[in-house]
């Protein structure tokens, strides 16, 4: 386990998202459990399909509501029934997935199915029980393959456009904040970003701040999870060279019509 993922681990949650063949996917997992895992060896994926979603098939505010109350009934359910841990939760093309691990899968299928034809539509309901002795889900399928502050840092900008129904599709503008101690490294800085075609846009003296003098730039990119997590590595290796500090980036939300 990465250094990064045991300083964040107490945390518990970590939210990311990631591009697939007909959209964006979000994945909420439980960190601490690359940390300890208990000795459940049955994987349980059940999921249901919303109809209250954006376009970028994310819930709206009504949806969430409505997911919620779905995956707090099956978690009752499965208590009941035996020892469990919630692994994750994943959203993608207006259907959520609650994951579970469980401990004994003797009677789970029948009084989950029970549950949902009572109160939900069996319809719109997905089930998987399977073994899965050595949480290859957990880690092949929830867990980020990419893994860093950086990494966690681009993505919680990203969840937060995902739901606001932002697609993360197409090349948009992005504004980027770098701070120094003086002029004469900004002006530096400055200059080797306009041979990479960024736009310089103001610049601003902030005396409260240990690197006051401040530059904002910005560059027509894509914000893709892979596009935006490799600009804004660059940004900071590159800040880091002038010591300098870079402070993250903005956008405006793109709906998709």
């Amino acid at each position: 386990m990465s250094a990064t993922s045991k300083l964040i681990a107490q945390d518990e949650w970590v939210d990311y998202v990631l591009i697939k063949d007909k959209g964006v996917m979000s994945v909420s997992l439980d960190l601490k459990l690359d940390l300890i895992k208990p000795n459940y060896r049955n994987l349980l994926v059940v999921g249901t399909k919303f109809s209250k979603c954006l376009k970028n098939g994310f819930p709206t505010e009504d949806g969430l509501n409505d997911i919620y109350r779905f995956s707090d009934s099956i978690s009752v359910v499965v208590d009941k029934i035996t020892p469990n841990r919630l692994a994750g939760f994943i959203t993608y093309q207006c259907m959520a997935f609650d994951v579970f691990y469980v401990k004994d899968t003797i009677g789970l299928r029948n009084e989950i199915t029970h549950l949902v034809k009572e109160n939900f539509n069996p319809n719109l309901t997905y089930i998987e029980i399977k073994k899965d002795k050595s949480w290859d889900y957990y880690g092949n399928y929830l867990y980020p393959r990419d893994f860093s502050s950086e990494f966690l840092i681009d993505q919680n900008y990203l969840h937060d456009l995902v739901l606001q129904g932002d697609d993360l599709k197409g090349a948009r503008k992005v504004n980027h904040w770098v701070y120094f101690k003086s002029v004469e490294k900004r002006n530096q800085f400055g200059s080797r970003l306009k041979k990479l075609k960024f736009s310089l846009d103001s610049i601003a003296y902030k005396k409260d701040r240990s690197f006051p003098y401040e530059l904002t730039v910005s560059r027509q990119d894509s914000i893709d999870p892979v596009s935006i997590y490799n600009l804004t590595t660059m940004l900071q290796l590159l800040s880091e060279t002038m010591n300098a500090k870079y402070d993250g980036w903005s956008t405006e939300v793109k709906i998709k019509d």
